[in-house]
């Protein structure tokens, strides 16, 4: 019994077949195997949800896009019409017409700029609770600790800074 002892390499060999044996037969690797895949199903169902959240904000985007373009072609229509009454009201008399096309022009602008800064105000806001959410929920995913309180305090740093 003294020499099986004595042997080093036979004890780490058997020693090590009897560990490797041991972890087949608590299934080790099947489980290890089934919380890897948990992971990467975890990590697909996040890249879907930021591609999803991704095509919403462009959708979202070209929808003020469009009421965008809506409000400069009523804007236009505007100016137009501002335009055909200040040569009917030539008719009437030149005061009286300056004064009208001042009044309509005026509103006509204040209406445009309002309407434009209304829908590019949404439009970042919307693009940039979307792109915090979805950047949050990868980087939640990705980092821990030092390094994601570290990070986290620079982007909100980088965000403030970008937004005013």
């Amino acid at each position: 019994m003294m020499s099986f002892f004595g042997n080093s390499d036979l004890v780490v060999g058997l020693s090590s077949l009897l560990f490797i044996a041991l972890i087949v037969y608590l299934k080790v690797p099947g489980k290890v195997a089934a919380m890897l895949d948990a992971r990467a199903d975890k990590i697909a169902k996040e890249l879907d949800e930021a591609r999803r959240l991704r095509e919403e904000a462009q959708a979202l985007l070209a929808s003020y896009e469009r009421k965008q373009k809506e409000v400069e072609e009523l804007a236009q229509e505007i100016v137009t019409r501002a335009r055909a009454e200040a040569a009917r009201a030539a008719e009437q008399g030149r005061a009286e017409l300056e004064a009208s096309i001042a009044r309509r022009l005026k509103k006509a602008d204040e209406q445009i700029a309002s309407a434009e800064a209304a829908a590019i105000r949404e439009v970042k806001d919307r693009a940039v609770a979307v792109a915090i959410e979805a950047a949050g929920k990868v980087i939640a995913g990705k980092m821990t600790g030092e390094a994601a309180e570290a990070y986290l305090a620079q982007a909100i740093k980088d965000v403030s800074a970008k937004l005013h």
